[in-house]
């Protein structure tokens, strides 16, 4: 089923939608960016169609609301523990293909990563969540997604396509149906992908990837250049690292919650064990680290490659350090192409 509805029409949709589900899809935040006085587009709540960002990357994935930067565990009261309720109203969240597949990524590490074994917290949460694609046609400029097999996806329940009048809508669940009869007119819509990205990345074979390449001198550029502010690891949509905080509470003894907050192996302390002992203390050799678990480690494991394509580490990082290109740099090696840093 697939109809065009105009804005007006989509927004009666939208309230119908919000008796049964909460509709979370990028919008723009004005004057609260990195210089205070730029824009940052992030997911949020909508109640009005017109306030999606659709014709801009968002500088954030969606993760957040399936894998929430502070998560409380459980509460805890002397020896007894209760895990928090959440809210059982589902989620609409409105996503680009490459964001979706990201999902993928969080299924092989929440749920198939151990025998028999479900992370409980992120399970509820993906549970709850139905999928509307945003149509991306031309992609970004700092995209990679066609390099990384990530540009296309049938995982949705409806798709989106915005227009300078009207949106198309092409509804593939029958659980949606009915929202969407008779609020516009019937037409053929199927959703387009991009096809070729202004930047391409070539993937390494990882079976040539060899011990010499860990060590070799070109991660020493990233010990010099890289600041370890992590900002590429929290925009990633499939970064999931996670550190763990006991907070007692003042007012009672012995009570208190365990949280899990998001972490990054670019920043320090990350690796800190007992005893005083660090590992990956250079930022080049997080750098490394990083670059490896995207495209070595994680394939090897899943049979996949766990980057995106999305490009949102590219765009955020203040040293101008870039991801795609640190790939590159690792099939060149690969290849043996790689010589004096070139």
């Amino acid at each position: 089923m697939s109809i065009k509805t105009t804005y007006t029409k989509f927004n009666e949709i939208l309230v119908e939608l919000k008796n049964d589900y909460t509709v979370f899809a990028p919008v723009r935040f004005s004057s609260i960016g990195t210089h205070s006085d730029n824009d940052i587009i992030r997911y949020d709540k909508i109640d009005d169609v017109t306030s999606i960002v659709h014709n801009e990357k968002s500088h954030f994935s969606p993760k957040e609301i399936y894998f929430p930067i502070t998560q409380i565990l459980f509460h805890f009261s002397n020896n007894e523990q209760h895990v928090p309720e959440i809210d059982e109203k589902k989620h609409i969240i409105i996503m680009r293909p490459c964001d979706i597949n990201s999902l993928s990524v969080f299924e092989s590490i929440f749920i198939k990563n151990s025998n028999n074994f479900e992370d409980f917290y992120y399970k509820r949460l993906r549970d709850k969540i139905k999928i509307f694609m945003l149509e991306c046609k031309d992609g970004f400029d700092s995209c990679f997604c066609v390099s990384m097999g990530m540009n296309k996806t049938d995982n949705y329940d409806v798709a989106l396509r915005f227009t300078e009048d009207n949106i198309l809508c092409h509804i593939k669940s029958e659980e949606f149906q009915s929202y969407f009869n008779k609020k516009g007119e019937n037409t053929h819509f199927i959703p387009q992908y991009v096809e070729k990205n202004s930047k391409t990345v070539e993937i390494p074979d990882i079976y040539k990837i060899t011990l010499d390449m860990f060590n070799d001198d070109i991660w020493t550029e990233y010990t010099q250049r890289c600041i370890a502010c992590g900002r590429c690891n929290f925009v990633c949509p499939t970064c999931t690292c996670w550190s763990m905080q006991d907070v007692q509470y003042e007012e009672k003894m012995g009570t208190g919650e365990r949280r899990r907050v998001w972490a990054s192996c670019h920043v320090d302390g990350y690796t800190d064990m007992a005893g005083g002992h660090s590992f990956r203390r250079s930022n080049g050799e997080r750098m490394r680290f990083k670059v490896f678990h995207k495209i070595y480690d994680f394939k090897k494991r899943f049979g996949y490659n766990m980057c995106t394509g999305c490009g949102r580490c590219d765009d955020i990082c203040p040293e101008y350090i870039s991801y795609s290109n640190s790939i590159n740099k690792v099939t060149k090696f690969t290849k043996g192409e790689w010589a004096d840093g070139k």
